[in-house]
């Protein structure tokens, strides 16, 4: 099952290179996705706590009326 072949530093490198390539195109093709999925979930958030805050607001508010005698 052994060959003679050496393995070269030149075979490394030209593996790893090939393998770096690969990991970052897949990197590339997910980060938009990635970013546009962020930025709506924070959108969809902050818009979550507005209408709570609003919400929590009104509860407790105090409705004060002045009277004239």
């Amino acid at each position: 099952m052994t060959t003679d072949t050496k393995i070269t530093r030149q075979d490394l490198e030209d593996r790893f290179r090939s393998l770096q390539d690969e990991i970052t195109q897949k990197v590339e093709d997910k980060k938009q996705p990635a970013i546009t999925a962020a930025i709506a979930g924070g959108l969809l958030l902050l818009l979550v706590f507005y209408v709570l805050g609003r919400r929590s607001g009104r509860k407790r508010s105090a409705l004060v009326q002045i009277r004239r005698v």
